[in-house]
């Protein structure tokens, strides 16, 4: 019998306890819950084959994860589709073996490692015939589909789409039984519109080690899902922008800031369902009882009352609609939102919801300016983007700014143009409307002072440029393929990289251990402790089933130094694999993210990891990115406010923090490392920085993780602009900058349109932390400082941020 350690029993609890708030329940027609566990026809390629999480670095090593079949026969169900589930993992088998070998074929014809053809690509679903007319008092269909760091997915049978199969299957079982559930343990946007009839529809998501047992809580009631969907969800067809993804060297965004439900609201597209959307098994009413204004802040009294027949939660979703100005705007957006503390029937929950008109001003590129524009705002309050009541209209006199910055991307061939047909927008209602008016000479105007802020450490003028230019790079290890695969550090198994090894006297022996994220602290399972305080894996395997396309002399080379390694006293880091980032934001719940973001740190104390790289907060800008799963929404402050509450959460103690990423408009894995997002500036800054600033201000990050990508034509972390100019003047950032890991051109395509990255012009950039390093890096950066590309205090500048945080984190 397997003992589990304190905190793994702490942590358990808090997730089975709190993760029932990410689960969305889609449709209902009131035949669930059930009362007691009983005969279950349980059926779908999740069963028996549950995903807790996606792939890549978001995948965490944790114990006791049941599958749902596992997790319902614990609770006492009899599972009655055994022989279903035993044919389907045959059939699914043969069809692996075949998928593997057509992997390594792709890569001899691109003469290219398999690696690079497979890592991050996703098995589709197979169509198969087995027979399933199995009896039991239930049936529930569990419908799965992965996803990962490295591939997009794909608009085919069996990733977005569903299979004939499948298609066929659950629509038959729905008119077969009488209490039917479709469960949907996906990380992303699947197309259902094919059963979408079906009479329940719960998205479980993925919720780390206790998405088993979660759905059982749910299904015999002991816990209400009360999610929300933080992503539209709509047909394919539905979709307008989906052609603007994924081009290898230019993916021009040009739907602009009408992502997501902005476009959806604002052409009147009917989704299969809408943003915010999520049922319960009791039923809630929300009453507006006040609305008030003190300078540009809006202060909102509202009543929620359960009026059903369960205990359960409500998310309150506020939207405001702006004028139609010079600046096109969508029909609204979420401004704010608030969930309920859990309410017996009958009991009711009065809360208060404020916010600041000034954060929903548009930017001007023509101003270079963010501005509220004259007219009416119209407020509209409810529980999904298409259950919206207007409550309140505020009257702005006149236009004006709220803050003056400058235009940091110019010339860019890109509209920011609506391409829907404008529709007026209504501002009576049947009801009794608030009337606010809003004088312009009430809201104060903030400058923004640009500088580049300096360090004052003069313990490292001494420093030789040789020992600046290690102190920017991460403890490398050339001979090794660790680094390559997110498993670079020295001290601590498994983590991804440590800041440098080559100044152990300059420092004291100091370091800071950084692991990956963002579903968990992801370290080595086990280890053997070495010499030097050094730790070695003891895993035979390559993660995430690597050691089927990577070389096999790599392979062997692992299972042979785990052969070698002392068995005697090995020792453990059990982590706790919490919901994927899409989960998370579907919570609508900060308080629950924050639980979260603690037990994380309290596993970083435990096991002496310093920066967690997560949370990861891109835009759900299309639903074909593979990482989506990591992401919170497609909506900036929906992400922003998930992003700063796991960062206080993370945060609690001093000597550990998060690191946001990947700034910014990381969104695609095709050529994610030379690809160019084209993007306007106003919808860089409403819409996928928006949430950076959001969670800088709130929550104040320890350090932040640039990305791949190029944006306008120059790589995030090589862009002075968006780093001084944007995160350290504009959103006040004091944190540090590091680069995402191998940027600087190990996995550089030749046929890319784009040059590489260059180690010089990070640093000249202000990027301070180059991970995991590299000779190559090295050596780019004495030469830019023989040639004069790069200036000794350009060098100190980054350097001196570098030591600061060590000294900070190891006080």
């Amino acid at each position: 019998m397997v003992e589990y350690t304190e905190h793994e029993i702490k942590h358990r609890k808090i997730l089975r306890e709190g993760a029932p708030r990410c689960v969305v329940l889609m449709k209902k027609d009131g035949l669930f819950p059930i009362e007691s566990p009983c005969k279950v026809a349980l059926y779908g390629n999740g069963a028996r084959n549950t995903v807790k999480g996606g792939t890549g670095s978001g995948n965490v090593y944790s114990r006791g994860v049941l599958s749902i079949e596992e997790a319902l026969e614990k609770e006492g169900f009899i599972i009655t589709t055994k022989e279903w589930l035993d044919a389907y993992d045959l059939d699914r088998k043969e069809h692996h073996s075949a998928y593997i070998e057509n992997i390594k074929a792709e890569a001899k014809r691109r003469n290219v490692s398999p690696f690079v053809v497979g890592f991050g690509k996703i098995e589709p679903e197979y169509e198969n015939n087995i027979r399933a007319d199995y009896e039991g008092d239930i049936c529930i269909y569990v419908l799965s589909r992965n996803s990962g760091e490295g591939n997009d997915r794909e608009l085919k049978k069996g990733d977005v789409l569903l299979t004939d199969t499948e298609s066929r299957l659950i629509n038959q079982l729905n008119e077969d039984f009488d209490r039917f559930m479709l469960v949907l343990n996906v990380g992303g946007v699947i197309d259902i519109s094919p059963v979408k009839n079906v009479k329940n529809i719960l998205y479980l998501s993925q919720l780390g080690m206790v998405t088993g047992e979660v759905l059982s809580d749910i299904i015999l009631g002991k816990s209400n899902p009360s999610g929300k969907l933080s992503t539209t969800w709509a047909k394919i067809d539905d979709y307008k922008y989906l052609n603007a993804f994924g081009d290898k060297n230019d993916t021009r965004y040009t739907e602009g800031i009408y992502v997501g439900y902005r476009y959806f609201d604002s052409a009147k597209v009917e989704p299969v369902f809408p943003f915010g959307h999520g049922l319960s098994y009791t039923e809630f009413s929300i009453e507006t009882k006040k609305v008030k204004l003190e300078g540009s802040q809006i202060n909102i009294q509202i009543e929620v009352e359960n009026v059903g027949n369960y205990p359960g939660r409500e998310v309150v979703q506020i939207y405001m609609s702006k004028p139609q100005g010079k600046l096109d705007q969508p029909y609204q957006e979420l401004v704010a939102f608030y969930k309920t503390r859990e309410l017996i029937p009958g009991a009711s929950n009065e809360i208060e919801i404020e916010f600041d008109l000034k954060d929903i001003a548009g930017f001007s590129k023509e101003e270079e300016a963010y501005v509220l524009e004259k007219g009416i705002y119209a407020l509209r309050i409810g529980n999904s983007s298409k259950n919206t009541t207007l409550v309140a209209n505020i009257t702005l006199d006149r236009s004006v700014k709220t803050k003056v910055v400058r235009n940091c991307f110019d010339n860019l061939d890109i509209s920011d143009d609506c391409y829907y047909e404008k529709n007026e927008l209504i501002h009576t209602s049947d009801e009794p409307l608030f009337v606010i008016n809003l004088n312009a000479s009430d809201i104060e105007t903030e400058y923004v002072e640009y500088s580049q802020k300096i360090d004052e450490i003069d313990c490292l003028d001494d420093y030789s440029n040789e020992e600046l230019a290690y102190l920017c790079l991460g403890a490398y290890n050339e001979d090794s393929i660790e680094s390559t695969i997110g498993n670079g550090a020295i001290h601590i198994s498994g983590a991804a990289g440590e800041t440098t090894n080559h100044l152990e006297n300059k420092l004291d022996n100091k370091y800071l251990v950084l692991a990956d994220g963002p579903a968990g602290l992801r370290l080595s399972p086990q280890y053997v402790q070495a010499e030097n305080n050094m730790q070695i894996s003891a895993v035979r395997d390559l993660p995430d089933g690597l050691d089927e396309i990577i070389d096999p002399a790599i392979v062997k080379m692992f299972s042979d130094r785990y052969d070698a390694l002392p068995k005697d006293d090995l020792k453990y880091h059990f982590t706790t694999a919490i919901p994927i980032g899409t989960a998370l934001a579907q919570s609508w719940d900060v308080e629950f993210v924050k639980d979260c973001g603690s037990l994380v740190s309290d596993e970083m104390k435990l096991y002496g990891v310093n920066l967690w790289l997560a949370p990861a907060l891109n835009i759900h800008r299309n639903i074909l990115c593979g990482r989506n799963f990591e992401y919170f929404s497609e909506d900036p402050v929906l992400s922003g406010e998930i992003a700063s509450g796991i960062t206080l959460g993370v945060q609690k103690y001093s000597d550990v923090g998060v690191t946001i990423k990947h700034f910014a408009a990381n969104n695609q894995e095709n050529n994610r490392y030379n690809s160019n997002s084209i993007v306007s500036e106003r919808a860089l800054r409403e819409i996928y920085l928006k949430g950076f600033a959001i969670a800088i201000k709130k929550a104040k990050p320890k350090a932040l993780m640039t990305s791949y990508n190029l944006l306008n034509g120059e790589h995030t972390s090589q862009n002075g602009k968006l780093l001084n100019d944007i995160l350290r003047s504009e959103f006040g950032f004091d944190g540090l900058i590091m680069t995402d890991w191998i940027t600087t051109g190990k996995f550089y395509d030749e046929s890319s349109k784009h040059d590489t990255i260059h180690a010089h012009k990070i640093i000249k950039a202000g990027n301070e932390l180059i991970m995991p390093g590299a000779p190559a890096d090295y050596d780019d950066i004495m030469e830019a400082l023989s040639q004069g590309k790069l200036a000794r205090e350009d060098l100190l500048r980054c350097a001196r941020r570098v030591y600061r945080h060590i000294q900070k984190f190891n006080s």
